[in-house]
């Protein structure tokens, strides 16, 4: 459920959570990752009698976000685990969430292999360009497959539809500063308010560098990770000639390019640009994916 360093909360399944500790040979297992569980991990675990537990095996995990260690380069750190959908929380305004923000968290999302959906928060002030923007939004995404909620904490628009997605899953919920992701928590699970108003306060102005996400469970059945910045999910060295591939309109055209190195920018014959000239694939998007495959700033 959280992991400080030293001691581990577990859920056990009778309800309670149990503080642990990770078992010597697990810590000492040749792993790439400087941390050997991370929250979302189900595991493998023995109840002390002093009403402690001691975690001795990590189960297979279905996908997982890690980053690199700060300290240590060649090592990563495993951030969630066991994810059935990212949410990530974004306004046309009050802040703006950029295109190009939303395709860099899309395309994690895809290279660590977990569903994707967009939340589109603070819906009871869409009027005029902002009902545009945000029209255009669903419309640019949804045909890919990614749901696209109008949500207000305030109008309670959308709660319940996010309530059906969530129920029985593990939902990540990420979110820049000043989206409102504390708020449509509270919303979304009132029993939460004291914890997530205090933790988020401080997650959403980006003071603090720790990465110690936290899940918890919803009444309605399921969990819901909160993380303690969205720099941590999106902020990923990708490799060029892989981008292509975490653009689901791009993938299904990659075998009919050219070349089989193809960067789909000047190269001759190359299928995604012909399915660009053509419409059929939107010109912000493949913006997007020039400016990734540059490495431009998508914090503007």
């Amino acid at each position: 459920m959280k992991s400080t360093g030293t001691w581990i909360r577990v859920g056990i399944p009778d309800g309670r959570e149990v503080q642990s500790r990770v078992r010597g040979q697990l810590r000492l297992r040749e792993i790439d990752a400087t941390n050997p569980v991370a929250v979302g991990d189900r595991v493998e675990l023995e109840l002390n009698d002093d009403g402690t537990g001691t975690i001795l095996d990590v189960l297979d995990r279905s996908n997982m976000i890690v980053r690199k260690s700060v300290k240590l380069s060649r090592q990563t750190q495993v951030l969630a685990a066991n994810i059935d959908r990212a949410w990530l929380v974004a306004t046309p305004a009050f802040p703006r969430t950029s295109t190009g923000f939303i395709d860099r968290f899309l395309a994690a999302a895809e290279s660590f292999r977990i569903p994707a959906g967009i939340v589109l928060n603070k819906s009871d002030l869409f009027t005029g360009e902002l009902e545009k923007f945000t029209s255009e939004i669903e419309a640019l995404y949804a045909p890919l497959g990614y749901p696209c909620i109008r949500a207000s904490a305030i109008s309670g628009e959308g709660i319940e539809d996010l309530r059906e997605f969530f129920r029985g899953k593990v939902n990540l919920l990420c979110g820049h500063s000043g989206v409102g992701k504390s708020s449509l928590i509270n919303a979304l699970e009132p029993q939460l308010q004291l914890r997530t108003g205090a933790l988020s306060e401080q997650h959403l102005k980006g003071k603090h560098t720790t990465t110690f996400a936290e899940m918890h469970p919803l009444s309605l059945g399921g969990y819901l990770i909160d993380t303690p910045g969205i720099r941590e999910f999106v902020n990923i060295d990708f490799k060029p000639q892989e981008i292509g591939h975490y653009f689901t309109e791009f993938r299904q055209l990659l075998g009919q390019c050219r070349f089989n190195d193809c960067l789909h920018e000047n190269e001759k014959d190359c299928a995604v640009k012909s399915a660009l000239d053509a419409g059929h694939i939107s010109a912000e998007r493949y913006a997007n994916y020039l400016s990734m495959l540059h490495n431009e700033d998508i914090y503007r």
